[in-house]
Parts: C-alpha cells; structure tokens; sequence
C-alpha cells in the first residue's frame, strides 16, 4: 500500500487530494493534514466582506466530504519534514501538531511514500508594522472571518456617511512585495459598488495603494487585449475602470508602516508620504508558513529543500539572472523537488524562480515590485498535474513524473467582480495565454493575442456567481464534480 500526504486543503491540495483518492482506490490512502476544519472558496470572500455573502456561504467542513471519498483527514498544522526518515524510522515522514479541539496541541509522526506540500503562504502581516486586522489597524479579506470583520467594518463607515461624515477609504497592498493584487482590485470596486448603492458614495473618497508600477500589472507583468485590430494595454483597461468610477491611485508605493488612520509609504522615486484614512483594507505580503526539513540525523535541511522565502524548490532554474535573461524555460513542470523526487509543491507552495513583473527598487533600496500569483485556476490545474503524476508512479511504476503544467504554458481565466448585483452588478473577466509571458516564442508581448482578451459588464458577474456555485459543488464532490473543469 503507498501512503501520499498531502499538506494543506486549499484549492491546489483539494483538488490533488480528491482526484488522487478516487483514482488510486482504496488500497492506498491519502492522507489530508490541515490546520483547517473548513474548506474556504477564497475569491467569494470579497463578498463577504462587502455584506453580501455570509460566511457559511463561503465555507463547509472538510472532515465530512474526506470520509465520503475514503481519504484520512487530520486537523492539524505540519511542523516538519523528514525526507530520509530518522534514526528510529526508515520511512520518510512529517511532524504534525493538532489545531482540532479534541486532540489540540498533540503531536504525530505520519509517514509517507509521496508527499505534495499544498500549505500555501503565510499571511505575513507582520512584514509590515501595524499591518492587519488581529493586532494591527487594517482590515483583510483574506480568509473568510477577516472577511466578516471587514464588513462590519465597511458597515459602520457607511451609518458615518448616513450621519453626514466623510470618509476616507483606502484599498490595496500593503508592502512593497506583495501579491494578489486581483484580490484588493475586486474589493475597491465592490466596496465603491456598495457605497452607491447605499446613497453615500459622494461622502467618499476612494483610493487605490500598489506596489504596481502601472495600473494592470497585477503581477504578471500587465497584459495586452486584442482590441479592434490592435493591441490594447492592461493599464489603459485599468486606469479606464478606476477613472470611471471616480477612484484615485497611489502606485509603485511600498507601505512601510500603518498607525490608526495613517498609512505611511515609499514611492517608487524614493520618496515618503503619508494617506490618511477611515477604513483600510491592504493586503499583506505572503511568505512560506515556516516549515522546517531535517536529515536522518536531525541536522537542519531547511535551506536544501526552501527557498529564502519560505517556499518548496521544484525544477524550476533558480541561478539568479539579469532581468533580461529570464526564460520562460526557468520556469517548472513538475513541481517535483529535485533532490527529493517523492516531494512536489503545489500552487503558492512552491518557489517560483523569479518575478514575473518587472523588479524595480526606490533609490533607498527597497524593492517595490508585484511578486507571482500562483493561486486560482493555474493553483488548481497543477494540484491535478500532480495527482495524475503520483497516481502513474503508484500505479503503473513510473519512476518520472508523467504530466506537467507549466505556467508558461498554460492559459487562465479570471473574473474579478467589480459589482455584486444580478441586474446592475458587473465584472471583468479576463483570459490571459499563458500565465507566464514567453517572450521567445510571441515576440514583443510575451503572449498570444488570439487567446488573451478582457471584458467588463453584467455577463461577467452571472459567470462569476455561477463560478462561486459550482466550484462549491465541485469541491464538495457531489455528483458530476469530476465535469466541471479546473
């Protein structure tokens, strides 16, 4: 019987382990260490932190959907990683501590014959002092009950405004290194969406805070659309939108520090300057959730297996490059660890080997550049890459990996909601081909024309709504799951 384990329930450890259990039967297990007891269906959290989703709406229990398939589910943090086993132990195996109320602080070994390091990041609001919503002066959307927060948040700027007080919002990333610009992207325009439709938005004032040097980065390097003919920019798409829906934007800004209605950042040109506020959603950056790794001699291994930044190494090149010598070759198929070959990482768990967006840094040395989204469609499509990879080795003997989905070659679909509503409400949806820009094979734009384009209009929020359905129904495993695409 082989053992995989798999760290981590989001959308790229879900995935792997829902495929991995009904093709592998049950005379093989699949083991599901998480620290979380509930699934979460993370891009509807803007709604729930606009008022217009509940939690639960957003949200189920993984132990019941796990027993119905046959997988092992255990509610627990991973601590360690052991990839020659121990002095007392052959097998490989990790070091977990339970997070649920039952066994709360226990510790296990559980070992395993592959393992797949799903646990996406940390959210490291500590990068940034006064950073977030549990000891900090921002609020997040980030998981589903920071979500709840903010909206009640949102709810008490929105009685001020009813009472005749301005207010100031400020919405974006806060640090000069973070991602998922998509994610605070949606929030603004859902928040300004709300704010309209409750009569106060002239007693707003909306601002747009990014490390982006332009607006429609969005950490891949910006895209281009096939426009009448010609090649329309990502930042003409953007600065259209924000322009039209009177939101302002401080761009290339690195935030440094947030006291209590304070926001202090860097520019791009090295200056300093200060935005106040009401209310402040600012994304954190993400790191690696701290895992250690250690030999059959418990000497530490950490920096063979982990990136500086906390993230698993894949076949991916790493040799640090000039900006203008990035391929899309250094980019990975696998996902597995070269020294490991039993190890692989999935979605944001692994480390990407460089920026996609262009670095940059202020004259004091701090840089202020987007890094990789690896999250969403493409987090889902490599968690199922994997699976079918394992299952071959398990399978049928196979000693290499048997499927890939490279970033650089794949394409993605995403519709970010500007407007929560069935008959008013709208969203940009766009198709980027492929994620990764190869530069090489298109020329000048990095990407094939034919298959990236964007829209905005109501068509786009009906697609959205019928998403945040069906990828709930899909990952509760529920008849016909296995149809509807990644």
């Amino acid at each position: 019987m082989a053992r995989v384990v798999i760290m981590g329930a989001g959308v790229s450890g879900h995935t792997a382990a829902s495929f991995l259990q009904d093709w592998i039967g049950k005379e093989h297990e699949v083991v599901v260490v998480t620290p979380n007891s509930k699934w979460n269906w993370i891009p509807s959290n803007i709604w729930v932190g606009v008022g217009e989703m509940s939690k639960e709406d957003v949200t189920f229990d993984l132990a019941p959907v796990y027993e119905k398939v046959g997988a092992t589910f255990k509610q627990a943090k991973a601590l360690s990683i052991h990839p020659q086993g121990g002095k007392d132990a052959i097998s490989p195996y990790i070091t977990i501590e339970y997070t649920d109320s039952s066994k709360s602080g226990e510790k296990e070994v559980v070992t395993y014959d592959y393992l797949i390091n799903a646990t996406g990041p940390k959210l490291n609001f500590a990068a940034t002092e006064g950073l977030g919503p549990d000891s900090g002066n921002t609020v997040s959307v980030c998981t589903a009950e920071h979500a709840e927060h903010a909206s009640k948040e949102l709810q008490a700027c929105i009685e001020k405004m009813k009472n005749g007080e301005k207010q100031k919002f400020l919405i974006g990333t806060g640090h000069g290194m973070c991602t998922c610009q998509g994610a605070a992207f949606e929030y603004i325009f859902n928040v300004e969406f709300v704010l309209a439709n409750a009569g106060v938005r002239d007693m707003a004032e909306i601002t747009w805070i990014s490390n982006e040097s332009f607006l429609g980065d969005f950490g891949i390097g910006g895209l281009h659309i096939k426009r009448g003919g010609y090649a329309a920019s990502s930042k003409l798409f953007a600065e259209s939108i924000y322009a039209e829906r009177d939101v302002g934007w401080i761009i290339g800004a690195h935030v440094n520090k947030v006291e209590k209605g304070k926001a202090h950042y860097e520019l791009l040109d090295g200056t300093m300057d200060v935005e106040e506020f009401d209310f402040a959603m600012l994304i954190p950056p993400f790191a690696g959730v701290g895992l250690k790794a250690f030999d059959k001699n418990d000497n530490d291994i950490t920096a063979d297996i982990f990136a500086a930044n906390g993230f698993l190494k894949v076949d991916a090149d790493y040799t640090p490059k000039p900006y203008e010598e990035w391929k899309a070759s250094d980019w990975p198929r696998n996902y597995q660890n070269p020294t490991y070959k039993n190890i692989f990482a999935v979605g944001i768990a692994f480390a990407p080997p460089h920026l996609i967006s262009k670095p940059m840094s202020s004259p004091n040395g701090t840089p202020i550049n987007p890094t990789p989204p690896r999250t969403g469609m493409p987090s889902a499509m490599i968690g199922k890459a994997v699976a079918k990879s394992i299952r071959d080795m398990i399978i049928e003997g196979k000693s290499e990996p048997t499927h890939t989905a490279s970033m650089t070659e794949m394409g993605a679909a995403c519709v970010a909601s500007t407007g929560k509503n069935f008959f008013s409400g709208t969203a940009a949806a766009l198709t980027v081909y492929p994620v990764v820009p190869d530069f090489e094979k298109y020329p000048g734009i990095g990407r094939d024309l034919n298959h990236t384009f964007g829209e905005i209009g109501l068509a786009g929020h009906w697609i959205k709504h019928l998403l945040h359905y069906g990828f709930l129904w899909k990952a509760q495993m529920k008849p016909g799951w296995k149809f509807i695409p990644e």
